[in-house]
């Protein structure tokens, strides 16, 4: 992700562009890239960026530095923010739109793990669609040590990510779980040495960039109905208007004319 501009600077966050890849930057390494209230409500703005660009075709979340891609929530601010119930529902609500907003982003999202993934980082981790890490990435939710609560709309990803099981181990022992235990649970998809973490998303980007976007965003909307993230049901006709979609598309026609060909297909999203 070479040559990119910066086209976003917040308080403690960074948007970059990098063809056709946008980088969302969580840029506090003074506390390991803790995540304040500033930071969430960063995350909406960032993409919708990103989603107004045509150009860019997948979203990569990363952390500043070396050390951590989130190392939790800036607990520094929880006096402020996070001292009655009044200020707890402001914040756990800010918290739940930016979180909803990565869920159901409309370009797939890749959360690139360096370091630590403690706490609200997991949560980010786990709206993102694809998860790669290094091998030296540790993973938790403290929340048990905090004696904080977690509520259902906090907690069920985790649990369609990793299966109740897992998941109460993750919430009740609130230790760090290395990247091997992690990829064994179903936290992460990939596992990859530090000195090739870069290169890897690149790959990764590369290989998103080059699919039919309306193939890829009528699968994520589809499986997301399915697993009921939104606690609404399944909406089938939505499922049904996305895939006809992409069966009366120009990207479907070029698809199979570029598989005749024995050639790379061109896909331009509609």
């Amino acid at each position: 992700m070479s040559n990119s501009n910066q086209i976003f600077t917040g308080e403690k966050m960074i948007a970059e562009k990098s063809g056709s890849v946008g980088i969302m930057i969580f840029n506090n390494p003074k506390r390991l890239n803790a995540l304040s209230l500033s930071m969430w409500k960063d995350i909406p703005r960032i993409l919708d960026l990103f989603e107004k660009d045509d150009d860019i075709r997948v979203i990569v979340l990363k952390g500043s530095g070396t050390q951590a891609f989130i190392s939790g929530a800036d607990i520094s601010e929880f006096n402020k923010e996070r001292s009655d119930i009044n200020s707890i529902s402001n914040y756990d609500l800010i918290v739940h739109e930016a979180s909803t907003r990565l869920q159901y982003s409309e370009k797939p999202t890749i959360a690139m793990i360096r370091g630590y993934c403690i706490g609200g980082g997991l949560g980010i981790a786990i709206s993102c669609d694809i998860r790669i890490a290094n091998n030296q990435s540790t993973f938790a939710i403290p929340a048990a040590k905090l004696g904080l609560g977690y509520n259902i709309d906090s907690l069920k990803p985790l649990v369609f990510l990793v299966g109740p099981s897992f998941a109460k181990e993750i919430i009740c022992t609130a230790r760090q779980f290395s990247s091997e235990e992690a990829i064994h649970m179903g936290l992460i998809n990939r596992v990859v040495a530090d000195h090739a973490l870069d290169s890897y998303i690149d790959n990764y980007c590369t290989q998103l960039s080059d699919n039919a976007p309306l193939t890829i965003s009528a699968a994520r909307q589809t499986i997301n109905e399915i697993m009921n993230v939104n606690n609404t049901g399944i909406n089938k006709n939505l499922c049904d208007e996305l895939l006809e979609k992409c069966f009366v598309s120009e990207d479907y026609i070029e698809g199979r004319k570029a598989f005749m060909e024995k050639r790379k297909p061109v896909f331009k999203g509609r």
